[in-house]
């Protein structure tokens, strides 16, 4: 399997409900660096998984979206604890959207996953891996 990982990163406000949030459920800031791996089984006609530089500006256009947003007032994300995984997931899903849409070239549509990876911190993150 091959893969190629692009990195962005976003700045969020939000806050959760439930105990086992703890202090995490008062508003609070969070800055993630995110890490986006597209993943096929064989290389493309051009011996690409695909191409960076769209990958890279895809990433972008996703995380601009919710980056210097409060997630708490985005109908999107209504009644919904955006927990880290939740956000790997959301990200993942648009991406995968962007690649369907041929937004990353014709030579994505042989992708066959995504991952991503949203750093809390040098210490802990979390990830999300779909199927395309």
């Amino acid at each position: 399997m091959f893969s190629i990982t692009v990195r962005d990163h976003i700045m969020v406000a939000h806050s959760f409900r439930g105990e086992v949030f703890g202090p995490a459920q008062r508003l609070h800031g969070a800055t993630f660096v995110v890490d986006a791996t597209f993943r096929r089984p064989e290389l493309d006609a051009d011996n690409i998984v695909v191409d960076i530089g769209l990958a890279t500006a895809q990433l972008g256009e996703v995380l601009g979206d919710l980056n210097y947003r409060n997630l708490d007032d985005e109908p999107a994300f209504a009644g919904i604890n955006t927990s880290t995984e939740f956000l790997a997931k959301v990200i993942a899903d648009r991406l995968a959207d962007r690649v369907a849409a041929g937004a990353l070239g014709e030579g994505a549509r042989g992708l066959s996953g995504i991952t991503v990876t949203l750093h809390e911190s040098h210490a802990a993150w979390a990830s999300y891996e779909r199927p395309l």
